[in-house]
């Protein structure tokens, strides 16, 4: 046994544990930690702007890869109230992340000593396990138990809360002898998946709806081989997006009141039978449940077994990570194909096939200023089937759901369920740590951008390049456009006068002069027919100087998004597309 700082042993499990990319922002109460790293330099450290940032780049890197798990450190009292909303984005979307914050001495905890807050119980709500741990010995065994526990079950976010004298105390620690404690997930029975396969191919139109579990588990190819077995379509959920690509012809179409596809809302609405496989039911998927479970049965399959029944109740659930079932499923189905017992789908696919080819919203539009739907086509020409795209929340985000394409599991990234203003740009920088040779795109309204923009200048100073996509209305749109309800527009416009930047035309913000006084490059667009050349200029520039490149893309100033309060009735406020010259950059051309 070696006598060592519990700092020492931490640093030390990190990288046993295979988390070695960490993002934050040091300070008295947390040094101890960095000297380990330092001391260690296994730890690669990316330094924030905004201890919130470094918690949602450290989101970012671990949804980048499967395994992945990031890193944010942060020193005492606010630094652990920053990363709230960090651990809430990760927590929501089932996101593995280790949150490390520094903290007073443990004398003083009660005594209201400078920047000692009690971070355990503000966390513990958004975590897998928040703790202050409060005598040295126990500092191997809680990062150990954090680790299972990240990994174990629905993943999720932790945070470990260090008082400076715990971080300094001397502790006997081999880390030779350290092992991680056993992964523990659910798998579901074959008696199960025979009745859940047994309920499916009673159905004459059958669906399975991908969710994110899928993606978590890596089980994305396992997804399309069930599906592709059994001749059955695929719906996946927002944040399963990519675990089916979207050119594959059984991948039918997104469904929900928002982030959704015309020809995905329909045939969801002619089947009879339902299998989701790790998703959550999310009410943006849904809308109201009359609507969205009348006539069809469920079969629903989730990690968490409190996640069955939450938002209504299957007629059939199994409680079983996702990769496991899909395993079991495939071996059913293989059997019984070899035995010549499955139904032939064929026809219900080519269905499906057909409205995806008919029912598409217009995108080529040559309005000036800029229609938001060109913007998507225009991307879509641009970056290839290897792109990665990130964004967060607003019309931007919902208007990209609907119409950019995706043809792998983690190619979309997204904060799903929180939806945070400002975690695109930090996200982004994350996740181009966790794919640094891959083509990262991140999408942003005015607003989410200008939330954290500073980070932009932790990709300048570490090279980390990648290309954003501002598309600047200067509203708050989805607001305004939710404002609408209650007949009024309040306190929603960005717009000013720039007396600095003219060039802006009222459109306030001068992004172009921010992002370049922040090391970056920009890019700014007002005519549709430049988009192209703006977005290859683009790429040719964060090759050549390794960072951030922002494309500013000037848009008309109110736009209303497709939405509705029910999948059966959702508003189309644009001109639909009549001909392929519509919607140039459909997956499945129209073809009249």
């Amino acid at each position: 046994m070696s006598k060592m700082r519990t700092v020492d042993a931490a640093v030390a499990i990190l990288e046993k544990e295979g988390a070695i990319e960490a993002f934050g922002l040091p300070g008295a109460a947390i040094n101890p930690f960095y000297s380990a790293m330092r001391a260690h330099g296994g730890i690669r450290h990316t330094l924030a702007r905004h201890v919130e940032g470094a918690s949602h780049m450290a989101d970012g890197y671990s949804r980048a890869k499967d395994g992945n798990i990031g890193i944010c450190i942060g020193t005492s009292g606010p630094a652990g109230t920053d990363m709230i909303t960090g651990l809430y984005a990760a927590w929501a979307d089932s996101i593995p992340m280790l949150c490390i914050t520094g903290q007073a001495p443990v004398a003083k905890l009660h005594k209201e000593d400078f920047q000692a807050v009690d971070i355990e119980s503000i966390a513990k709500p958004v975590t897998k396990m928040a703790m202050t741990i409060l005598e040295p010995g126990q500092v191997p065994g809680a990062f150990q138990k954090a680790f299972q526990l990240m990994r174990s079950g629905r993943p999720g976010p932790v945070l470990l809360d260090l008082p400076i004298d715990v971080q300094m105390a001397e502790i006997e620690f081999d880390i030779d002898t350290y092992e991680p404690l056993p992964v523990e997930k659910p798998k579901a029975s074959r008696k199960q998946l025979e009745k859940a396969l047994d309920m499916l191919t009673a159905g004459e139109r059958p669906l399975i709806v991908a969710g994110g579990g899928i993606i978590n588990a890596g089980a994305s190819e396992q997804l399309v081989e069930l599906a592709e077995l059994l001749g059955v379509p695929v719906i996946p959920t927002l944040m399963g997006w990519g675990s089916i690509a979207d050119d594959h012809p059984l991948m039918a179409g997104m469904v929900g009141l928002q982030t959704s596809h015309r020809y995905g809302n329909e045939n969801y609405l002619r089947s009879d039978f339902v299998i989701g496989i790790g998703n959550r039911w999310a009410n943006r998927h849904t809308g109201g449940l009359d609507t969205y479970t009348a006539g069809r049965k469920f079969v629903h399959i989730d990690i968490e077994p409190t996640q069955i029944g939450r938002v209504f109740s299957p007629d059939f659930g199994i409680a079983s990570d996702a990769g496991a079932a899909l395993e079991g499923l495939i071996e059913l189905a293989r059997e019984r194909r070899a035995a010549g017992s499955l139904p032939d789908y064929s026809g219900w696919a080519a269905e499906c096939a057909e409205r995806k080819a008919s029912l598409h919203r217009k995108t080529h539009f040559e309005n000036i200023p800029i229609k938001p739907q060109r913007v998507y086509e225009e991307m879509n020409k641009s970056f290839g089937k290897d792109t990665t795209y990130v964004s967060t929340i607003g019309l931007s985000q919902i208007a990209g759901a609907q119409m950019l394409h995706v043809f792998g599991p983690r190619k979309w990234i997204n904060a799903g369920q929180a939806g945070p203003l400002g975690w695109t740009a930090p996200a982004a920088l994350g996740v181009v740590r966790g794919k640094p040779e891959e083509t990262v795109v991140a999408l942003s309204g005015d607003y989410d951008f200008q939330f954290m923009i500073e980070e932009l200048a932790v990709g300048a100073q570490f090279n980390l390049p990648y290309i954003h996509v501002v598309v600047n209305n200067s509203y708050l749109g989805l607001i305004r456009q939710s404002q609408r309800g209650f007949n009024m527009e309040q306190n929603v416009s960005l717009a000013f006068e720039n007396i600095n930047s003219p060039e802006t035309n009222g459109y306030g913000v001068d992004h172009v002069k921010v992002a370049e006084g922040l090391g970056c490059k920009a890019i700014r667009v007002e005519d549709p027919n430049d988009l192209g050349s703006a977005f290859d200029k683009a790429k040719a520039l964060a090759g050549e100087f390794k960072v951030p490149v922002v494309v500013e893309v000037i848009l008309e100033k109110i736009t209303n998004i497709s939405m509705g309060v029910e999948i059966n009735a959702v508003n189309e406020f644009e001109e639909l597309a009549e001909t392929s010259a519509d919607a140039p950059t459909a997956i499945l051309a129209m073809q009249a």
